[in-house]
């Protein structure tokens, strides 16, 4: 009797035991199970800098459309659309024939004008001489010696030279066709540096200054930003629009931009130096507030901050953490505050993933 007493009473202790071990294994696997993993960084401090971002048409500030001085037929072109140019290199060349004979006839003119007058001047008995002749004949030295000039200058202008440095964009005739007077024959453009026209808001107009820094991106997507400033400031605004108008001068030595094209333009008003950045990526806005979470041990601790300025994917927060802290900056979105977490690298991710 005694011993199947005991037995009752052992069987329903032992079954206590055996289900507060399991329970206990059950909430260790829980407590593993809910560590979240996340990437972290390290609070650093820096330069950060605030932008107003537009859009910005590209011209060229110098450019030139190479006409025919002549009518003629056209000998030789000697350039190529993309060929890069020089100011005086001769382009084209156009029969000049007629303007050759028309010139040795005006050069004739003169000469037979120039020796009479000096046969008259050389002559003892002047009084045989009116003054009315004299003048005349110089008169007509004059005028044979401006048409003589004039047709030196339809010789010269046969050969179609380049007024400015720069690239061909265009060719509007062929060897052999006929060039008729001012008619096009070429296109030059000089796109070593571009002129990037921005329309901004009258509100920004106080913001600006002359040799301001800006950055251009050739599209949306880019994140090679070249460096511009601030050429000119209208000082009109549109009244109908109510913007105005500011230039800037972008470097294009490279020739990765080109006339014409559409652009993304980020205009520095000012920079914060030496302080406290994190990564944008970093942040959580929650309630509409700002908030980071911050590595406390195998914790993560959600912390609200205030931010500043935003330069790319750096961004300053003006209160709320400190330099050297960790914060979340993947996984963030699965936390909550005073999870538990677990610190990985992306080097960890990779081994996982083989």
């Amino acid at each position: 009797m005694e011993k199947s007493t005991i037995a009752k009473f052992a069987l329903p202790v032992l079954l206590v035991s055996m289900l507060a071990a399991c329970g206990e294994e059950e909430v260790a696997k829980k407590e593993e199970q809910y560590a979240i993993p996340v990437e972290t960084t390290t609070v650093m401090q820096g330069n950060v800098s605030s932008f107003y971002s537009t859009t910005a048409t590209l011209e060229a500030p110098q450019e030139a459309n190479v006409v025919s001085r002549i009518a003629g037929l056209i000998e030789a072109i000697n350039v190529e659309e993309g060929d890069r140019v020089q100011k005086g290199q001769i382009l084209a060349v156009i029969d000049a024939k007629r303007q050759q004979y028309d010139l040795d006839r005006s050069e004739a003119e003169v000469k037979i004008i120039e020796q009479e007058l000096n046969r008259l001047k050389k002559m003892t008995n002047k009084e045989f001489i009116s003054a009315d002749s004299m003048a005349k004949l110089e008169y007509n030295l004059q005028a044979a010696i401006a048409r003589r000039d004039l047709a030196e200058l339809q010789v010269k202008e046969s050969h179609v030279v380049s007024p400015i440095d720069g690239i061909v964009a265009k060719r509007y005739v062929k060897a052999g066709n006929m060039a008729q007077e001012f008619g096009d024959l070429f296109y030059i453009v000089n796109q070593d540096e571009l002129h990037g026209i921005v329309h901004l808001p009258e509100q920004q107009l106080t913001s600006l200054r002359l040799g301001q820094e800006a950055q251009v991106f050739s599209n949306q997507q880019s994140k090679n930003a070249i460096h511009a400033k601030v050429l000119r400031i209208s000082p009109v605004v549109d009244p109908q629009s109510g913007t105005f108008k500011v230039t800037l001068a972008v470097p294009n030595q490279n020739a990765h931009l080109k006339a014409g094209m559409f652009t993304r333009v980020e205009l520095k008003y000012d920079t914060h130096e030496n302080v406290i950045t994190v990564p944008y990526s970093a942040l959580i806005n929650q309630d509409n507030k700002q908030a980071l979470y911050v590595i406390d041990g195998s914790n993560a601790n959600r912390r609200e901050v205030e931010i500043g300025y935003r330069e790319g994917d750096s961004v300053e927060v003006v209160s709320g953490i400190k330099p050297g802290e960790q914060v979340v900056t993947r996984g963030q979105q699965n936390l909550k505050d005073q999870s538990l977490v677990e610190v990985i690298t992306p080097l960890d991710l990779a081994s996982a993933k083989n």
